[in-house]
Parts: structure tokens; C-alpha cells; sequence
């Protein structure tokens, strides 16, 4: 009976925890998180969901790119999904779009060789800041 009450009491407290708020877990080699329930980190890749339609965001996040001067920019698009790839800072930088839904777009960031969440959640930034001026 105590076993399992400990049980229960570990599980509420995991999940009082991880509600609402930031959230990490590392397992193995890889690792997840979850910050406000807007992005997604996983290996390396920061995703979120933007609404809005999916070439607006294409271009956001072009234009992203040539604001922070990146060079040797590689675009490949397609109808529904598109890479977007760069060097900013000499930083690897990969961008996916990918279309979700009507005014729905994924982008996931990958910036480096293992991904950097802080470098990632800038480019998210600055995307968001492009499609607001449009």
C-alpha cells in the first residue's frame, strides 16, 4: 500500500510540475521539451506551429535568413514542404516548413552540429517579428 501510494504521489507531483511550464526530459541520447505548450524541442530541433498560410511563412522565414545575413543559402521548396538551409555566424542553420492545415504551418529550426535551443528560439523570434510586419 505504500509503494503505491508513493506512486501516485510521484506521478501528481510530475505532473503539477510540467504543467503549464517548461519542461525537459533526457533519455538516453536523446531529449524533449516543452515550453508553454508552444515549442517543441527534440534532438536538437526546435518546432512550433505558426497560423498563418503556408508561402507567408516561407517568406518570413527567407527573409529571416537575409536579415541575419546568412550565406551559402540553399532554398529547396516544394508544394506542401520546403528546407531552407545556411550558414549564419558560422552556424549551421536548417529551417523545415512543412504545411499542417489551413493557415497552419510547422517550422522546425535546427541550428549546429546537436542543436541549440537558445539560437533556435531566435530565428523563431525574428520569423515571428517578419510575419507580424506583413
Amino acid at each position: 500500500m505504500l509503494k503505491k501510494s508513493l506512486w501516485i504521489l510521484f506521478i501528481l507531483i510530475v505532473i503539477v510540475s510540467a504543467h503549464g511550464c517548461d519542461t525537459a526530459f533526457k533519455v538516453g541520447d536523446s531529449t524533449l521539451g516543452i515550453q508553454s505548450g508552444k515549442f517543441f524541442f527534440t534532438d536538437g530541433v526546435l518546432r512550433t506551429n505558426y497560423h498563418a498560410e503556408f508561402q507567408r511563412v516561407w517568406d518570413a522565414c527567407v527573409e529571416t535568413m537575409r536579415d541575419m545575413k546568412a550565406i551559402d543559402l540553399a532554398e529547396d521548396k516544394k508544394i506542401s514542404e520546403g528546407r531552407i538551409e545556411a550558414k549564419v555566424y558560422d552556424e549551421e542553420v536548417r529551417i523545415a516548413v512543412e504545411y499542417k492545415g489551413k493557415n497552419m504551418t510547422q517550422v522546425a529550426i535546427r541550428v549546429g552540429v546537436s542543436g541549440s535551443n537558445i539560437s533556435s528560439q531566435l530565428i523563431h523570434d525574428k520569423i515571428k517579428q517578419n510575419l507580424l510586419k506583413k
